[in-house]
């Protein structure tokens, strides 16, 4: 990227305190930080959001318009959910510390913290990062034409999409009390698998080192995929 900074100007600067620029705050847990060109003008082409999630919390479905996404986690753990546009597969990818994952630009993808004090950033090769999040898609598109498009029951759609008032960034928000989010799912083992929908126990999974380590528990919303024509 080609720079017309004037390194001589006094408004020139080199550092900068995420803690001032706090993008999304759900609690003292739960936030995201967020550094770009408008923070620090000498970046350029880098953008990173700093981001502070505790066990079950998911920053929510999104994607990136402008850029690409490297995940980089400090402390913790998460699991990276990603779909390939390319094989329409959704793909699982947890990381400890130390671990990156990539997230090409404009692919759909969410992350979900499995330990308590997870701590990642979350870098773009872009001055701005930009953002289409699944919170405004869901309540923002009317309901009517998502029941009309899919072939689905409009008052249910209204009913159960009425709740996401605004902007979600690090979910399940702060008011709910649905039951069935726990944080984390239990996986009930199958003891004869005979019928295709009972393979789920005999499958072969991208992190076999992950499910044993998990027990058999994975964050709310996670279930390994098994490789592309797998092996009995």
């Amino acid at each position: 990227m080609t720079s017309y900074m004037d390194y001589t100007a006094s408004t020139t600067q080199f550092t900068y305190d995420l803690n001032n620029n706090t993008l999304f705050k759900k609690n003292a847990q739960n936030y995201i930080n967020v550094l770009s060109i408008k923070q620090l003008n000498t970046l350029e082409n880098t953008s990173l959001l700093d981001i502070f999630l505790s066990t079950g919390n998911v920053i929510e479905p999104h994607y990136h318009q402008n850029a690409a996404e490297l995940v980089y986690c400090i402390s913790g753990a998460a699991v990276i959910s990603v779909i390939n546009p390319f094989t329409n597969v959704l793909l699982h990818f947890p990381l400890k510390p130390g671990q990156v994952a990539n997230v090409p630009q404009g692919w759909w993808h969410y992350i979900v913290a499995t330990v308590d004090n997870t701590h990642f950033l979350s870098i773009f090769d872009a001055p701005i990062p930009e953002v289409i999040l699944g919170s405004d898609i869901l309540r923002l598109t009317p309901a009517n034409i998502l029941a009309h498009t899919y072939c689905l029951d409009e008052a249910k759609v209204k009913d159960t999409l009425s709740p996401i008032k605004s902007t979600v960034f690090i979910g399940p928000p702060t008011d709910c009390n649905k039951t069935q989010v726990q944080g984390t799912m239990t996986v009930v083992p199958q003891q004869q698998p005979q019928q295709p929908q009972q393979m789920y126990a005999r499958q072969l999974y991208h992190n076999q080192a992950y499910y044993q380590q998990a027990n058999g528990e994975y964050p709310y919303g996670y279930y390994p995929q098994p490789y592309p024509n797998p092996q009995y």
